[in-house]
């Protein structure tokens, strides 16, 4: 095996993030469930864009938001996700670029547009995202650069991507040129309704090998092995999957591995604006711990603090460096 050339390459919808406040009766008014990740066809696009307030444009999509995060601990990330070749998908470009991810996905011409999600922000600082996934379902097998997924430590993608049918053969082949390379292969569960689409689906993938790390939230854990009990969903991913990380908001995150499980309390924050881009940070900081072989606590704890920082403002990707956080806390 060579030496790695990139920590993580992460995986994932290329999506501009459209960013505005709100009331809960907006979201009750226009039919938005509230919390999720919804989505969307071109006309609705167009009609939330016309009745949300004063809007923030922000880069986002999940995978790309941890490519984000693991480039401001000082990592090397890479990213693949298709943009389509217009204004939003040259300012995705641009600031992959700008914050030093490798990022060479070849724009799609003509249509459909680039990727947009239209992200509702209720006072409780909860977003509920209305995604039209454009240019993103193009992505497909010939995206893969393999000397890129081979010269990773972790190959990562979103389980959101298990929506754009082509992107699902992107995915196998390059979890095959990972494990081939003795690399490993992490996914994040995304959104209980994603799992919900998807449950056979995503359990396949544990159970096969073809992932070998998953990330999920509570919800998500609970929607997967169709349970209230969070105990019982620790016990079933345990015999699943070799690790899992799940987030628990504000009572932290559990590390559950086939040997043990670990608890890890959230990092203190002064006041929760805006919870877009959580686990996303939080799988930035624990896969960036990880690559750079730190125990497993550790990455629990760098995980929560990267996803401290991003909920305290608006929009998903870090403001200050997470490198510099990293270093005054400690860790």
């Amino acid at each position: 095996m060579t030496d790695p050339i990139y920590d993580v390459l992460t995986i994932g919808n290329a999506i501009a993030d459209i960013i505005a406040n709100c009331e809960d009766d907006f979201l009750v008014r226009e039919n938005i469930i509230k919390g999720a990740m919804n989505l969307i066809d071109a006309e609705r696009a167009e009609h939330l864009y016309k009745v949300m307030g004063p809007a923030i444009i922000a880069s986002g999509g999940s995978a790309g938001n941890t490519a984000a995060g693991i480039a401001s601990l000082g990592g090397k990330a890479a990213y693949f996700g298709k943009v389509a070749d217009d204004e939003l998908g040259g300012v995705f470009t641009h600031d992959m670029s700008a914050i030093g991810v490798s990022y060479d996905t070849k724009m799609l011409t003509g249509t459909p547009p680039t990727a947009r999600s239209m992200i509702f922000i209720t006072p409780d600082g909860e977003r509920s995202m209305n995604t039209y996934l454009g240019a993103c379902v193009e992505l497909g097998p010939e995206d893969i650069e393999e000397d890129k997924v081979a010269g990773a430590q972790i190959t990562y993608f979103e389980g959101y991507l298990w929506d754009p049918p082509r992107a699902k053969e992107a995915i196998r082949n390059a979890a095959e040129i990972a494990h081939a390379n003795g690399r490993q292969v992490a996914m994040t569960l995304s959104d209980p309704f994603c799992v919900d689409r998807y449950r056979d689906e995503f359990l396949e993938l544990m159970t096969s090998g073809t992932v070998d790390i998953v990330f999920a939230n509570d919800s998500e854990l609970k929607s997967l092995y169709q349970t209230s009990s969070l105990e019982s969903a620790f016990e079933a991913i345990r015999e699943d999957c070799k690790l899992a990380a799940i987030t628990q908001s504000e009572h932290g995150s559990t590390i559950v591995t086939r040997e043990k499980t670990i608890h890890v309390e959230a990092h203190p924050i002064e006041k929760l604006v805006d919870t877009n881009g959580a686990g996303d940070a939080y799988a930035a900081g624990f896969l960036w711990a990880l690559t750079n072989g730190r125990n497993l606590d550790i990455c629990a704890k760098i995980g929560g603090l990267a996803a401290a920082e991003v909920i305290q403002h608006v929009g998903p990707r870090p403001k200050v460096k997470l490198k510099q956080l990293v270093e005054q806390s400690g860790l």
